[in-house]
């Protein structure tokens, strides 16, 4: 054989396949630069978005401008640069194969393959031989279904994975909201809370959902036929929570009555929780539907059953994790290391949205009263820098996870692929959802003033109703699945809802307390100075709770049980568990017993905690002449001047 001929061979079959190899990782590296560049850019397009948007409020806090808030500032930003994205991009557009599965292939258009393998020939043709190549395989992550095969990489860059709402940018939202919960209020108005976040909600979905089934089917047949009842009554779950942070800081620069805030704040609160759970009973319902269409009152039993246990055991996961970082922080000398302790404080709180959702239960329930615990018993363990660090850390993770979403939301209106924009659709969205609003404030006021006294006034049911702006929690549950027909016009519907109401009804807010004649000025910010405004003809403190001055028999009942059990064990708060516990348990008192509470004076964690003994409290004496400087109700016109 010729030498020159085989080594020619040698160089044909050997070092040709690696130039080849060297040429595809060089590929493939320009490729990974790319999608970096673009992955920066989509990051710094949002930073900016977030610094404008900052720059902004701090503009309009200046020029005192009430008539914009700074969500509806995200959302109306986000629209600007998310048109731009979609019509002024000329990034390079997104490639792609076409692949066509084997016959015996077992998939579904529900449940799409995890990995899809390309296989490629087992030899490629060279001009002067044959060269064998190694079959790869590549994993791609499921997106969904395609819709536009023209986008371009900076559009499909521009949408995140739902999941990341639900696991990073949620739980700090929700948290944030029960670690800074005005418990003493919260508590005085539960049973208001109550009624209009669990009753209301579920009523409010249940209107929603059939006035929407009854609107489809007068809609054209295409659209009535990807639509069936569980859907519209998951759009009604999804519709029906509330976010109003527009005007709940109106409120607070204005200082509105703390009892209608209480009720505003602590219904949006709860009524998050009751949506999420109740669209999970939803679908755990369709799960047991029955095939042929008629109603089962066996799989309608089951999906309550799920709704009430999934909301109480992921009310317990967060509860006892939250008792439990009490315990850690108060039997350990942690809180000499203020970083390890803040840190120990936000791993436990985030690891309570987490074991809720390996378990299949509502991991924003479980944060939730998990931000309620820490807030009444760990909060006084903590050093005070802790104090100060985790307070301020979640505020400001709070701000920014808000404002991103109402930029997101904005922004993908034209960036998110799986819009599905029905006038009609849209149309009775609007109108159903006020009306569900309606239906959840009006007739149970009424119900709740039978028995509460003072009663709720008008004026303040009807800035009740005002306050039902959408927000985060409907667009994430609308964003989560969008594989249908009937889910994307949810999608965009809720979209349109929710920027309407941050951007109108938020801005509107100040005039609506003015028009309404709602009192301000209340000092509603310090929760040991708010002053009770009076009513002249019942002549007792207005907002004094349900039960007219007395406190409810449970919270009267569960105050006894957090003052003498749960307070002096979970904290350094006194009495003892040695004074407290029967004497067959004095034993056990006395290990669970610090030094450090029988040292300290009677009324010091009162100082640290202004929620310390919020469920005892005495409601202070009201003067029975009238104070010219306290605000008070006016008996002719039954409004609050201050």
């Amino acid at each position: 054989m010729n030498p020159a001929i085989g080594f020619a061979s040698f160089l044909l079959l050997y070092l040709v396949p690696k130039c080849q190899g060297s040429g595809t990782d060089i590929a493939l590296d320009a490729k990974a630069t790319l999608l970096h560049r673009i992955d920066s850019l989509n990051l710094l397009i949002y930073t900016c978005l977030l610094t404008l948007t900052v720059l902004t409020i701090w503009v309009f806090k200046h020029r005192r401008v009430s008539w914009l808030h700074e969500t509806g500032l995200a959302v109306i930003y986000g629209l600007i640069v998310g048109a731009i994205i979609r019509y002024a991009s000329s990034t390079n557009q997104v490639t792609y194969i076409d692949a066509h599965p084997d016959a015996d292939a077992k998939y579904n258009l529900s449940v799409p393959p995890d990995i899809v393998r390309f296989h490629f020939p087992d030899k490629i043709q060279i001009s002067s031989g044959e060269a064998p190549i190694p079959n790869k395989t590549y994993a791609y992550s499921f997106r969904g279904e395609i819709v536009n095969l023209e986008q371009n990489e900076i559009d499909l860059k521009a949408t995140f994975d739902p999941e990341i709402f639900f696991n990073i940018i949620l739980p700090p939202i929700i948290f944030h909201a029960g670690y800074c919960l005005k418990r003493k209020y919260f508590f005085r108005n539960l049973g208001a809370i109550l009624t209009f976040a669990m009753v209301g909600t579920a009523l409010s979905a249940l209107v929603i959902g059939s006035l929407m089934y009854g609107c489809v089917q007068l809609m054209p047949a295409s659209l009535a036929a990807s639509f069936t009842f569980l859907d519209t009554l998951y759009f009604g779950a999804l519709i029906s929570p509330t976010d109003p942070l527009t005007v709940l800081a109106i409120f607070s620069q204005l200082k509105v009555d703390v009892n209608l805030y209480a009720m505003i704040f602590g219904e949006s609160v709860l009524n998050d929780a009751v949506a999420l759970v109740l669209s999970g009973a939803i679908q755990n319902y369709e799960k047991r539907y029955s095939v042929d269409g008629g109603f089962e009152i066996t799989a309608f039993l089951a999906a309550i059953g799920d709704f009430i246990g999934i909301f109480s055991l992921s009310l317990l996961v967060g509860a006892l994790i939250g008792c439990l970082t009490a315990l850690m922080t108060k039997f350990t000398h942690v809180r000499d290391w203020p970083l390890l302790e803040s840190a120990l404080f936000v791993l436990t709180s985030y690891a309570a949205f987490l074991i809720a959702e390996v378990f299949e239960l509502t991991g924003v329930v479980a944060v939730l009263f998990c931000g309620i615990c820490q807030a009444h018993y760990t909060y006084n363990n903590l050093s005070a820098d802790s104090r100060n660090r985790t307070k301020q850390l979640f505020e400001l993770l709070n701000f920014l996870a808000e404002n991103f979403i109402f930029t997101y939301i904005g922004v993908s209106m034209f960036t998110f692929p799986k819009h599905h924009f029905d006038p009609w659709f849209i149309i009775a969205g609007f109108l159903t959802s006020m009306l569900g609003r309606a239906v959840n404030i009006y007739p149970l006021s009424f119900l709740l003033n039978l028995g509460r006294k003072p009663p709720i006034p008008m004026n303040f049911q009807h800035m009740l109703f005002f306050s039902g702006l959408r927000g985060a929690m409907s667009f994430a549950l609308a964003i989560r699945n969008t594989v249908s027909e009937a889910r994307q016009a949810m999608l965009t519907t809720t979209s349109l809802i929710v920027i309407a109401t941050v951007v109108l009804q938020g801005g509107a807010a100040t005039h609506a307390l003015a028009y309404l004649r709602i009192p301000t000025g209340q000092g509603q910010n310090d929760e040991n100075e708010a002053l009770p405004y009076r009513d002249v003809r019942s002549d007792t403190p207005h907002g004094s709770g349900d039960g007219g001055g007395e406190k409810a028999r449970l919270a009267r009942l569960w105050g006894a049980v957090d003052s003498k059990l749960l307070k002096p064990l979970l904290t350094h708060a006194r009495p003892p568990l040695t004074e407290t516990l029967p004497s067959f348990l004095r034993p056990l008192g006395r290990v669970l017993t610090t030094t450090r509470q029988y040292t300290q004076a009677e009324n010091s964690l009162r100082r640290t905690d202004s929620d310390s003994d919020l469920c005892i409290d005495e409601p202070q004496p009201v003067p029975t002449t009238i104070d010219p400087q306290l605000p008070y109700y006016n008996i002719r016109n039954g409004y609050g001047n201050v």
